[in-house]
């Protein structure tokens, strides 16, 4: 594709054609404490809040009317785009199988199908192009092939009749005679648990209301742990549904009563215990139940410590017998370090023995994740803000480091994959960047020589039209800030190029350098893509995430800051092509920038974004929130907190200033950023804006967090954000 005509010196904003809506100012004083004067604010939009209201439903519908006809003239481009992305995505696919047994798993996906057929095949089935089942030589895609494959669960089938639909479960029982799988029809994340008889693909009676993330099989193929979350959708029961008997004889295995503490439970890959694992941001407790026993009691790992976090891999081999491989911070191991110990049987049930040391601590290096297999052990590590896998021979004494896998670029992403089978000497990784699609490779774990399983195909995309590299911005502090950069050969480099920057900064959760197949539109079109590593990030480790929460939490907006000047500096862009993006924690961020730096962007795209932080934090009765003070801090008891956060909340910061234009969408079944703070920021940002840019509210009245359901509804969702931006920098024909 030829290079885009020159931007202009200034884009045009065009004028909505449906005049904006105006939500009616009703104040509401908020008081830091319920019944306690002082410390008070007036929120004039509080009452959005009511989703009862027939008001806000009404509001909610005016703001989608004014954005779809602000942004009707990108109709024919968004379904442009929307297009460019079928045409690129292999319709009808396979994912590359996954051994289990006598069985390999895989899903497959079919044109014209919203979602994906879990399917499997007897191991060893010939495999067509590619080393994966060739679709097109599938007589009958949705209900398998002659090559013996067998359609397990078709989501398709159950999703019709739904506006929305997700899977938040599915568990093999160990004898693969019998599959677990939970449904989410509203996106407010509760789901029903059903149980599917393979042979004859039918379900059983057995029917579990109101679950959550996470299953577990026990050895007998009759006992299910499911989790289950309490009114503030807080998961904080583990239970046991025995198969054919009634839910009311369900048994409670576990329940955490500590509101900072979430709880999952899933399966060894040894297949000898069920782990249970209730964790806060800043400690982590483990009880283990055995598998074969289901009505033995669990027994607790180690006590929890405040502060202490640690993660349990069970191990067992002839020359050491049961062990358990622990990754923890204990001792001032900030960046984690590993250790293991034998698992004994004592009077008092089981335990583990005195621990040693296998990969101590380091600065410069985060480990991650263990993945223990019966000769090898694979450490999940991250530094110099890459991913890496380290493999490590356990048939070695004593136990060495082991090596890094090389990678074929400077700037990637790699993860381990599905590994079902404890046995394996051969270990399914993920690889990727931001101008290599997704593969999946296999790797000999004897010999790190790995080979290529699948790599997703992009139709008419050419790798090598592309370039990534990383530059480093110096934040207001001195510190070094990585940038992750992807555009088309050539572009930025004669001038300043339209550039879309992305930023998250929360939690510890890194945004990696990953391909995304709806991205080369924009890339094609002649816009940068850039991801800002930001502090509260894990990029640079458990250091980086900690300078950027608590009472650290500002060094995420000017270490974002800094990223933009300094690619305006470097002279790959200018503030009249500058797009910033982020969702979730993400658009705390954009709504943060928004406030300090609005001069900076062209416009803004925030995603479900939590804006109304210090309302939130101090409200106990939402979901999330105290699980949260860990993060953000608990303003109610703490001053200082309540004072840090007062100071950036981007709801209560918004002043009269000329905003840069701003897309903003909502979810009204968001369990985890409520709908009213996006709606209640618009509001308040239009009444408050003094200049002549556009905001616009689009809320998913069907939806949660994740916005729609559906390959081609995301697709769609994704043309009508790119449409947004690239409309806003000069690039839409």
């Amino acid at each position: 594709m030829a290079d885009p005509d020159p931007l202009p010196d200034v884009v045009p904003t065009r004028t909505p054609t449906l005049a904006a809506p105006r939500a009616a100012r009703r104040p509401t004083v908020l008081q830091r404490r319920a019944g306690e004067p002082g410390e008070e604010r007036s929120d004039d939009w509080y009452w959005l809040r009511d989703r009862d209201d027939p008001e806000v439903l009404a509001y909610l519908e005016a703001e989608n009317a004014h954005t779809e006809a602000g942004l009707a003239h990108l109709g024919p481009l968004r379904e442009e785009l929307f297009e460019e992305t079928k045409r690129r995505v292999r319709e009808t696919d396979a994912t590359a199988p996954v051994r289990k047994g006598d069985w390999e798993y895989f899903t497959r996906t079919v044109a014209g199908l919203q979602y994906p057929l879990h399917c499997r095949r007897p191991a060893g089935t010939p495999p067509g192009k590619a080393g994966l089942p060739d679709p097109e030589a599938v007589p009958n895609a949705v209900t398998g092939s002659a090559a013996g494959e067998t359609v397990l669960l078709d989501e398709n089938a159950l999703a019709a009749l739904h506006p929305y639909f997700a899977l938040r479960g599915f568990s093999i029982s160990p004898d693969q005679s019998l599959l677990a799988y939970a449904t989410d029809l509203s996106g407010a994340e509760r789901s029903t648990l059903r149980f599917r008889e393979l042979t004859t693909g039918t379900d059983l009676p057995d029917e579990v209301p109101d679950t959550y993330y996470g299953l577990a099989w026990a050895n007998d193929n009759r006992t299910v742990y499911f989790v289950r979350p309490d009114e503030a959708m807080r998961p904080w029961q583990v239970w046991r549904h025995t198969l054919g008997t009634p839910t009311h004889d369900d048994v409670l295995v576990f329940q955490e009563d500590d509101e900072r503490f979430f709880v999952h439970a899933f399966r060894t890959r040894t297949g000898r215990y069920v782990l249970i694992e209730t964790a806060s941001k800043l400690t982590s407790e483990v009880w283990v139940a055995d598998a074969d026993d289901p009505g033995a009691p669990s027994w607790l790992v180690a006590p929890r410590r405040e502060g202490v976090e640690y993660h349990v891999e069970h191990h067992v081999d002839p020359a050491h017998g049961d062990r358990c491989f622990v990754l923890t911070n204990a001792d001032g191991a900030v960046n984690f370090k590993v250790l293991v110990g034998s698992l004994e049987v004592t009077t008092n049930g089981p335990r583990i023995g005195e621990l040693t040391e296998v990969i101590a601590t380091h600065d410069d290096t985060r480990i991650q994740a263990l993945d223990a297999f019966a000769r090898h052990l694979v450490v999940s590590e991250r530094a110099a803000g890459l991913e890496q896998l380290r493999v490590i021979a356990l048939d070695t004494e004593p136990v060495g480091r082991g090596s890094v896998l090389a990678m074929p670029e400077t700037v990637f992403s790699t993860w381990v994959g599905t590994n079902p089978e404890f046995e394996s000497d051969t270990l399914r990784c993920g690889y990727t960047s931001l101008v290599t699609p997704v593969t999946d490779l296999d790797v000999d774990l004897d010999t790190g020589i790995s080979t290529v399983v699948k790599r997703d195909t992009v139709t008419g995309y050419d790798a090598a039209d592309y370039e990534t590299f990383r530059v480093w911005a110096t934040a207001p502090d001195g510190v070094a800030v990585p940038i992750s950069v992807v555009r088309r050969r050539g572009v930025g480099t004669d001038g300043p190029a339209p550039l879309l920057l992305y930023g998250y900064g929360s939690y510890e959760i890194s945004i990696d350098p990953t391909f995304a197949t709806s991205r080369v539109s924009l890339l094609e079109r002649g816009v940068v893509y850039a991801i800002a590593h930001v502090r509260g990030g894990g990029e640079l480790g458990r250091r980086w995430y900690d300078d950027g929460k608590l009472t650290r939490k500002r060094n995420t907006f000017t270490d974002f800051i800094a990223c933009a000047e300094h690619l305006v500096h470097l002279g790959i862009t200018s503030p009249d092509r500058l797009v910033a993006r982020g969702g979730s924690a993400g658009g705390l961020l954009m709504g943060a920038v928004a406030n300090m730096a609005p001069q900076l962007f062209r416009a803004i795209v925030a995603e479900v974004p939590f804006v109304d932080c210090l309302t939130t934090m101090l409200d106990a009765s939402l979901p999330l929130t105290v699980t949260e003070w860990e993060e953000w801090g608990d303003p109610v008891r703490d001053d200082e907190v309540y004072s840090y956060l007062e100071s950036y909340s981007p709801y209560d910061n918004v002043t009269a200033q000329a905003y840069p234009a701003m897309l903003i969408t909502a979810g009204l079944n968001d369990p985890r950023v409520q709908y009213w703070e996006p709606t209640k920021w618009a509001a308040r940002l239009r009444a408050s804006t003094t200049g002549t840019a556009p905001i616009y509210l689009r809320t998913e009245l069907d939806a949660g967090h994740h916005g729609p359901s559906g390959r081609y509804s995301s697709w769609r969702e994704t043309a009508f954000v790119s449409a947004f931006v690239l409309d806003q920098l000069g690039c839409n024909q």
